[in-house]
């Protein structure tokens, strides 16, 4: 039996096995929920994904016998080169059959690729960078993911491992479900609302392009020591406002400001991959009306928490100590009246400490690990 990789290289028909392999790799899983095509198509393409104006990608099918059997890609974010000085390149879109040789010509060629371009570590999963999907999911694999989150099989963990890769950080995804909230929460939402010079309001949709500037600049701020932080250059700032306009709830995204001054954000989004499931990858011709639908009408059920940050100046102002349990508290509220009953708060860092204990106040409860790899070159 012939084994061979393609790489897509603007390939319609390797970029199509690209998008259609995953339905060989995650048959009979009913958790697995297929990406959009246009999304997925989108991110590979130069054109169309602003990650390409600071780094270069690529990606590759593997065949056997002429039969798409894996997927896998590379990148280098020049942003994470320089600010962190690591020498990582990454790897991401790692699924596979469950087949070890498969595995191994999947990453050894994405190795090759990022060795040729001066990378000392593969790392990933990361499609394509910190800012999009990643990790490989380790446990948790009964329910569905949710938006901008990856589902794999529980084999695929082990088959990087027997190529040599290494943890390198586990990322903790936490389920939370709408309703009542601990008294202790409560009383330290209810106590920054009395706050005079505290004020909040939803995402403002006349005007998305200056909040989502006003959120990624508390985000940027608020992130900044974290492990892999890399900042959102100005075209991700504007194909975020695209994305937004096109499936944000404005009820759950709360900015608030101290004396005017944007202070925290909390961003969520509804879960749309609730929304797709039987989509199969395809909006078209009837898929995208259906998807309008089903958020504007029936509306979601469940939804991702992306970010909450607090500017770092207001973090150790004891007055407003309780920021983070009153954005908690103010995102429950509206979930709960837009009719939902379940949200996913993360991913967070293992070793986030504060976050994670907040999150636990909160009543969450980690339901889904993801797992960074790492491979020297």
């Amino acid at each position: 039996m012939t084994l061979e990789v393609r790489q897509l290289r603007g390939d319609k028909k390797v970029l199509r096995h690209f998008l259609d392999v995953v339905d060989t790799i995650y048959a009979g899983d009913p958790n697995y929920v297929r990406s959009l095509d246009m999304d997925v198509s989108d991110r590979m393409n130069p054109k169309k994904n602003p990650f390409f104006e600071t780094g270069e990608g690529t990606g590759w099918v593997a065949y056997r016998d002429g039969v798409a059997v894996g997927r896998i890609s590379a990148s280098i974010d020049r942003l994470h080169q320089e600010r962190h000085q690591d020498g990582a390149g990454f790897f991401g879109f790692f699924d596979t059959i469950e087949d070890p040789e498969v595995a191994k010509l999947l990453l050894d060629t994405a190795a090759g690729w990022l060795d040729a371009r001066g990378c000392q570590r593969m790392r990933g999963p990361f499609s394509l960078n910190i800012n999009e999907e990643c990790g490989c999911l380790v446990e948790g694999f009964d329910t569905p993911p949710m938006i901008m989150m990856p589902h794999h099989r529980p084999y695929q963990g082990r088959l990087l491992e027997g190529a040599g890769f290494a943890k390198c950080k586990d990322l903790f995804a936490w389920t939370y479900d709408v309703g009542t909230v601990p008294p202790r929460a409560q009383r330290a939402h209810d106590e920054i609302a009395k706050l005079p010079e505290v004020t909040t309001r939803p995402l403002d949709m006349k005007h998305l392009g200056r909040d989502v500037r006003l959120i990624m600049d508390v985000f940027n701020d608020a992130w900044s020591d974290n492990w892999g932080f890399v900042p959102t250059t100005e075209s991700q700032l504007d194909k975020m406002a695209a994305d937004l306009s096109l499936i944000a709830l404005p009820e759950l995204t709360k900015l608030t400001f101290i004396d005017g001054e944007i202070a925290a954000v909390a961003l969520a989004m509804p879960n749309i991959n609730e929304l797709i499931a039987d989509a199969h990858g395809k909006l078209f011709p009837f898929g995208a009306i259906k998807l309008l639908w089903r958020l504007r009408v029936r509306g979601p059920k469940t939804g991702r928490l992306v970010i909450l940050g607090i500017r770092k100046k207001w973090r150790n102002v004891r007055k407003y100590a309780g920021l983070s349990a009153f954005l908690y508290v103010a995102m429950n509220q509206a979930g709960h009246l837009l009719g939902m009953t379940r949200g996913e708060l993360g991913w967070t860092l293992e070793d986030n400490a504060p976050i994670n204990v907040g999150i636990k106040m909160m009543g969450g409860r980690v339901y889904k690990k993801y797992r960074i790899y790492e491979r020297a070159l």
